[in-house]
């Protein structure tokens, strides 16, 4: 404190009460100590997660830019020859929905109910196992969870695009952007700039011996429901050239035994007043259906 206006005066200044010198600063407690069982979270944590997003970032962008994504035809609402398929991440839902007890009548418990749990389980996981310990098999809870969660989804994805490549081959169909690519590939050799806004129309084929005792069968027989009267198809393949494929016996077996998706038919026409001669009349028709 001074007490005059002497320079050489010694002046002490007096704090103020009121305000507290810290005289302690806490620091991030320093987890060197203890390898692999903790660290802090900022920075060090969250800058390896913000790393490691990174290197997953660029890896996905050298995959979208390497590989163009496939393009199709424009959308026909009126084709019934394709198969839809969603994106692969969706594959395991899409091959979930297809059994009988996630579809139809209880298509709430495959649409809401089954993803529900697991992705609620996943959600819950923080709050079900609470434990410190990193090591997998000492977390009973989460690794179960997780094991479970990936051999399902795993499972689903494998078996959906088994059974939709089984199809295509079962119904003779070649997806649309396959087409699409391939004429783009054909524009290109030839020089010419692709035109793929329009679908191309395949050569019609027509039906031999329309008015034939066969083809009276088959407007009686319950092919016709599926087939349709003109065998161009609808729920199921065309019969339009369906003789360059299977000759009569062939024919007569699909009948009796079914084939893919079609259960067989021949007790339903029999019922229906088919004779047994009758069907092999319709298989030996439907033989000399060919396209050439």
């Amino acid at each position: 404190m001074a007490h005059g206006p002497k320079s050489n005066e010694k002046i002490v200044y007096v704090g103020d009460s009121r305000i507290r010198k810290k005289e302690f600063r806490p620091h991030p407690q320093d987890y060197t100590s203890y390898p692999g069982k903790s660290e802090a979270f900022i920075p060090n944590f969250l800058l390896k997660e913000w790393m490691v997003a990174v290197v997953a970032l660029v890896g996905i962008l050298v995959l979208v830019m390497s590989e163009p994504a496939p393009l199709g035809y424009p959308a026909d609402p009126t084709n019934t020859a394709i198969i839809p398929m969603p994106d692969w991440y969706f594959l395991f839902m899409y091959q979930l929905l297809k059994y009988p007890y996630t579809s139809d009548q209880y298509v709430v418990l495959g649409t809401i109910v089954l993803p529900g749990i697991m992705f609620g389980g996943l959600l819950l996981a923080p709050f079900l196992d609470t434990g410190k310990e990193r090591r997998f098999y000492r977390r009973p809870i989460a690794s179960s969870l997780m094991l479970v969660s990936l051999a399902a989804v795993t499972y689903l994805t494998v078996y959906s695009w088994d059974h939709y490549t089984k199809e295509l081959e079962r119904q003779g169909l070649v997806p649309d952007h396959i087409k699409a690519e391939e004429e783009r590939k054909a524009a290109k050799e030839e020089g010419r700039e692709p035109d793929i806004r329009k679908k191309p129309e395949s050569a019609a084929i027509p039906i031999v011996d329309p008015d034939s005792e066969g083809a009276q069968i088959y407007a009686k027989s319950t092919c016709l429901s599926c087939h349709q009267a003109d065998l161009s198809g609808g729920a199921m393949p065309a019969l339009l050239g369906i003789g360059d494929k299977y000759d009569k016996a062939g024919i007569l077996d699909i009948i009796k035994n079914g084939k893919g998706g079609m259960p067989a038919q021949y007790d339903t026409n029999i019922a229906n007043g088919l004779t047994d001669a009758d069907i092999d009349t319709l298989a030996e028709w439907l033989s000399k259906q060919k396209a050439q």
